[in-house]
Order: structure tokens, then sequence, then C-alpha cells
């Protein structure tokens, strides 16, 4: 017979997230408000107490399937394709802008050349063909932007000249997640990278779409 973990003696992660799957269930079920629901998810996110992260579901029934769980994989789960792998590639902004988004695909190494300019890349739905990016940047008189989801790790060595870099990613992912290095040379110019959509975010609008999707199911 299987003993019972202690709770306090399981991954906290894992607790969480099988928490905030019953808080997406039983919200996107009608079973709670939406001002429930973002008070409840905003202490399973960020407590490190495991009871007060199960608490938080003490009075509600758990998935009775893994729809949810798959839904949240598909949209959540950073994606990765060996297989797609591209070359490295050059991106030059002299006067003017040059932007990267939506679903495309992350070579190993990317150089950044902005004059006067701006480059911006979204990594928010991209593809990985590998698990270390490396960004060069060349960047005088310039404000680039680099926008990355919370489960991607970021570190920066920018050598700056009377320009400014902030970083305000968490850099908390998982030792499996991908990492991004951003190095380089910045004169005058400004380079900021942050998280373009927080987690809770994520989950509210995962949650919305989810309810979206059982009331079309019930009315069918």
């Amino acid at each position: 017979m299987k003993s019972q973990v202690k709770l306090e003696d399981r991954p906290i992660e894992q607790v969480r997230e099988e928490t905030i799957d019953t808080l997406i269930y039983n919200y996107s079920h009608a079973v709670i408000s939406e001002e429930a629901f973002e008070r409840r998810l905003d202490i399973a996110t960020e407590s490190t107490s495991h009871a007060e992260i199960v608490d938080q579901v003490s009075d509600l029934s758990p998935p009775e399937d893994d729809t949810i769980a798959q839904h949240k994989a598909r949209q959540f789960d950073v994606q990765y394709d060996t297989s797609a792998e591209s070359d490295d590639e050059t991106l030059v902004s002299v006067l003017s802008s040059n932007t990267k988004g939506g679903h495309w695909v992350v070579p190993k190494e990317i150089t950044c050349y902005s004059i006067l300019g701006s480059i911006k890349l979204d990594f928010s739905n991209a593809v990985f063909s590998s698990p270390n990016v490396t960004i060069k940047v060349v960047s005088i008189l310039s404000g680039d932007k680099f926008y990355v989801p919370e489960s991607v790790n970021v570190t920066s060595s920018v050598i700056n000249v009377l320009s400014g870099v902030s970083d305000h990613t968490a850099s908390m992912a998982g030792k499996q997640a991908p990492k991004i290095k951003i190095e380089g040379v910045a004169l005058l110019s400004d380079i900021s990278v942050s998280v373009k959509k927080t987690m809770k975010e994520k989950f509210v609008s995962f949650a919305n779409q989810m309810k979206a999707m059982f009331s079309d199911t019930q009315v069918k």
C-alpha cells in the first residue's frame, strides 16, 4: 500500500500547480466568482506555505479529468522544436525599427545592430530550437526591448556607456528552462528586458478561455 506523503514534504511547485488547476476548473464551471478566483489565485501563486496554498481549494472539488491540464500545457509550456533549428540571425536597425514576434523560430544566436533606431524581440510565443540563446547587441543612441515569458531565464552582461539596461524579469524559471544571454555594448542607449504578460495575467486569460469553452459545450 502506497504511503501518503506529508503535505509539507511534497514539492511546493507541484502543490501550487494542482491548486491552480483546481481553481481554474471551478471558476470555469461557475462554482466560484471571478473576484474569488483572482483573490485565491494571488495567494496560490505567491505563497511559500504549502498549507496556505492548498487552503485556497479546501472547499472545492478537484478536476474530474485532465482537460484543464492538457490545455494549460499546450499554452504555457515553452515550445521546443530542435528540427526547426535556424541559422544565426542578424538584425539591423538604422534610423528605423525592427520587430520580431508571434510564432517565430529562435536561432541559437541573434546579433542586433541598432543605430538611432530600435529593435524589439518578443519571445512570448516563440519556438526555441535550442535551450541556450545568445543575443549580441551593439546599440548606439537607440532603444531596444526584449519581451520574455516568465518560464525563461535571462542573464545580461552588456557594457554600458552613458546607457541603461533594465531587467524586470525574475530569472527564477526551472533549471531545464531556456536560457537567454544578452551581451554586447550600449552607447547612449536604453535596453529593457521585461515580461510582456505576467503569469497571473496568463492564468486569468486562460481561465476565461476555459470558461467560454465549457459554456459553449453546455449550450450545445
